[in-house]
């Protein structure tokens, strides 16, 4: 400290902040660090020893920056695959990074992710995806969940009892966490982006936003992604951020803006963004040329700029290292790279024995026994329909679990509390009221309402539930699910498995879906089912009455696995299905299939609307013709239950498998699939199939009549069937 006190130790002071001597050393440390392992990996595809490579070169100043002005194992960190300098700069090791880049069963992913892909459970180092921008929603829900449990401190203490996913989740939490993530410039034109913005700003909540631009996405210039070539103008008017432009190269302003950006967060002021111009010296990744597409003299003026020759002219001009202390400084780290790329190469391969595992949960599986509770007789229960069972069950588990967080488009009684407090307004509780009362009773901060957007919805659950919340979230309806299709599909789906279950995010997705609502039309009528029973790392259930879909969605609330909940619209208040309230610990297991009608000539194998319908058909069908049909309700679509369809197969020896959407690629065509495959000797007859006509549901009562499978087309088919 004895320099700081002369003339000349003040103006070193002037010319490195707040950074001491030493602090700038570990600085340019870390930077030739992050730099040494990148040109290791680009020397280890050149020789065919790992498969991939993109840098951070060019990066390095703003990312150590940022990694040095937060807490390691205290703060959060969301990033992108430009971020080494970061992970690196908050403890990951150059092991960790190589043996991911040689496919090795790295702890991080298990072989299962490219190079690039941080991933540590200790220090908080949330596994990315290489999807750009979906990361920023994930940071927004952890930083809700962090004040959540700031908020709600009895929520993280203990288990609730068995069959309860957070008896293995580790709930921590600290009043002054802050949420990293980081984006680059070209991907800030992703709605994600903007969806966080959007979410961060209205709630004030303590996310660091941090651009890297490097004038490119990809082979792009910045002029062409973003209007004016400055994204720092287009933001500059969302109230509550703190923003920060700074030259990224420089590693003084970047430190210092990270500082003060990270202070904000940490004081509870709000959001920040810091906006780094910095520079791209390698090419977009290692299968890319840029000299295809930059100038030589636009190369030439980014390397005066690099960062490390920047810090390493300020370590030498300040005489905080001499010539010869620098070169033993990166010798140091030249050998610690090489000694790590050896561990890495001679580290043991991922087993093929092991690709399967965590898909799912191996920890509470929705399938366990400790799910398959028996119905609690309660005298004088009256009779609820399907939605007052949903509306019940919700009720129930938000009483008994105050980690149950529940949102979407409408789904509060009433966002403004002055209202809600005064009882002047009745609320509305979701479009089909599925949700009314639950924002009166539990609160506006665990029932509220979204913006209107199914990304943010989405996208804000994983990181809630990758932090211990168990969001229940809505889409409003099934044909408005396909902006969240990036995030349920790139994110969700593979959270686990991706990050060899260092991460998880097990959460509910609600959603009303399906026709036959008489003026429902193609845009309120959709099925498609099989898109997502088409995607692994999800569980998809679809109940067809009131006593299923509270047994179901119990189950789907308190196991381990994320789970698409497809309620079926035009149930919700049908005379059908209606039953006592099996009880506030009625839980059904997925993969159980329900035999609804036993019968001994035919099968029909169905769910959701078509279940009511089939039981139309078969009863006809013995009235008339004296053919006894057994239908069978499969309830969970994946799991499905096929041990039920072939012990009912062997028996009647003939099978219709029977679904609302389109005929064509459906979910039909996989059971049928397997019934020959499997059951081909026990078959008297053709697997049929009814189903609805490939096209969309129309207005027109008479054509979705037509369009959708009808009692009559299943009756017609069980006729001809049985004949054959």
């Amino acid at each position: 400290m004895a320099l700081r006190t002369t003339t000349a130790g003040k103006a070193r002071a002037a010319k490195i902040g707040s950074l001491s001597p030493e602090e700038l050393v570990r600085f340019y440390r870390l930077m030739y660090l992050s730099r040494k392992i990148d040109d290791r990996e680009i020397l280890l595809k050149r020789q065919q020893k790992i498969f991939f490579q993109i840098s951070c070169a060019g990066h390095e100043a703003l990312l150590v920056a940022a990694g040095m002005a937060m807490q390691p194992g205290h703060d959060w960190f969301f990033p992108y695959y430009r971020d080494r300098a970061l992970a690196l700069a908050i403890g990951q090791t150059p092991v960790a990074q190589l043996m991911q880049a040689v496919g090795a069963d790295d702890p991080g992913s298990g072989g299962r992710q490219m190079p690039s892909h941080w991933t540590s459970r200790e220090l908080r180092l949330v596994s990315p995806s290489s999807a750009t921008g979906t990361q920023c929603l994930h940071a927004v829900g952890a930083a809700e969940a962090g004040r959540f449990f700031v908020n709600h401190p009895k929520a993280a203490e203990g288990s609730y009892g068995p069959g309860d996913y957070r008896a293995f989740k580790d709930v921590s939490f600290t009043s002054d966490e802050v949420v990293y993530t980081s984006i680059g410039e070209g991907s800030t034109s992703q709605g994600e982006f903007w969806e966080a913005m959007n979410t961060a700003s209205n709630n004030k909540l303590p996310v660091l936003i941090v651009v890297e631009d490097n004038g490119y996405a990809i082979s792009t210039p910045v002029e062409a992604n973003t209007p004016g070539g400055n994204i720092s103008r287009l933001l500059a008017n969302f109230p509550n951020f703190h923003f920060a432009e700074i030259d990224g190269t420089d590693p003084i302003a970047s430190y210092e803006a990270m500082k003060e950006a990270v202070a904000y967060c940490r004081a509870r002021k709000g959001p920040a963004l810091v906006h780094g111009h910095v520079i791209r010296p390698y090419s977009h990744a290692l299968s890319d040329d840029e000299r295809w597409y930059r100038h030589p003299s636009e190369l030439e003026a980014d390397a005066l700029r690099d960062p490390l020759l920047r810090t390493e002219a300020l370590l030498l001009q300040e005489g905080i290292l001499t010539e010869d202390a620098l070169h033993k400084l990166q010798k140091e780290v030249d050998d610690e790279v090489r000694a790590a790329a050896d561990v890495a190469l001679d580290a043991p391969l991922p087993l093929v024995a092991n690709i399967e595992k965590h898909v799912y949960s191996e920890d509470l599986k929705p399938t366990d026994a400790v799910f398959d509770t028996p119905i609690a007789q309660i005298a004088g229960t009256p009779d609820q329909t399907f939605a007052d069972a949903i509306n019940t069950t919700l009720h129930d588990e938000m009483r008994r679990d105050e980690r149950i967080v529940v949102f979407g488009e409408d789904v509060a009684d009433l966002t403004r509390d002055l209202h809600l407090k005064t009882g002047a307004l009745k609320g509305k509780g979701g479009v089909f009221k599925i949700t009314a009362g639950l924002q009166t009773e539990f609160g506006s901060d665990r029932c509220f309402n979204s913006p209107l957007a199914e990304a943010n919805i989405v996208g804000r659950a994983i990181g809630m539930a990758s932090r211990g919340l168990k969001p229940v979230v809505e889409i409003q309806f099934f044909d408005y699910i396909w902006p969240a299709m990036h995030q349920m599909r790139n994110e969700l789906s593979v959270f686990r498995w991706r990050s060899n279950a260092n991460h998880s995010s097990p959460l509910v997705i609600r959603v009303p879906i399906g026709g036959y609502l008489t003026g429902g039309s193609l845009y309120h009528s959709q099925s498609g089912e099989s898109i997502f029973t088409h995607t692994p790392g999800v569980r998809v259930v679809m109940p067809s009455n009131a006593q299923d879909a509270a047994g179901l969605l119990r189950t789907a609330i308190r196991c381990d696995d994320p789970v698409l909940f497809l309620e079926h619209k035009r149930l919700y208040r049908e005379s059908y299905g209606r039953a006592p309230y099996a009880g506030p610990d009625y839980c059904i297991p997925f993969g159980k299939a329900k035999t609804v009608r036993p019968g001994t000539d035919l099968t029909v194998v169905t769910y959701g609307a078509l279940v009511p319908r089939a039981l139309q058909a078969a009863q006809r069908l013995q009235h008339e013709r004296g053919i006894s049909c057994e239908v069978i309700d499969l309830r969970s679509l994946s799991p499905y239950d096929f041990e039920a369809i072939a012990e009912s197969v062997r028996r009647t020896n003939r099978v219709i498998v029977a679904h609302e959407d389109m005929r064509s690629w459906g979910f039909g065509a996989e059971l049928a699939a397997r019934i020959g495959e499997e059951l081909f000797h026990d078959l008297d007859a053709p697997v049929r199939r009814v189903a609805g006509m490939d096209t969309f549901v129309a207005y027109q009562p008479v054509l979705e009549d037509a369009i959708l499978p009808q009692p009559e087309h299943l009756f017609q088919a069980m006729v001809e069937l049985a004949a054959f």
